[in-house]
């Protein structure tokens, strides 16, 4: 599992623009269960995602996808970490989009 961490290196207007194809991003690694949950972070700096991925590489292909990457909108730090504990019903809902 990835941790994505979007710092924001252009002004909100240019993070604006590009919000519909960031959300379109979004929403077809949320079709594919490759996204788990993502936010803004507070304040408004950059964003979070967190990635259901089996290797680097591919949440290194993941990230690239994205407008906010392509465009140089964001800089993004990929974590890797493995849960070692977690509610029962993250658990249950983590076996079930494996």
């Amino acid at each position: 599992m990835f941790i994505f961490n979007l710092t924001y290196v252009k002004p909100i207007q240019e993070v604006e623009k590009m919000l519909p194809a960031h959300i379109s991003y979004l929403e077809e690694n949320y079709s594919i269960k490759k996204f788990i949950c993502s936010g803004r972070k507070v304040p408004r700096t950059g964003g979070i995602i967190l990635c259901n991925c089996e290797t680097r590489q591919e949440a290194e292909q993941i990230m690239e996808q994205d407008p906010f990457f392509k465009e140089k909108i964001a800089q993004y730090e990929i974590i890797e970490f493995v849960p070692s504990k977690s509610l029962e019903e993250f658990e249950s809902f983590m076996k079930k989009i494996k």
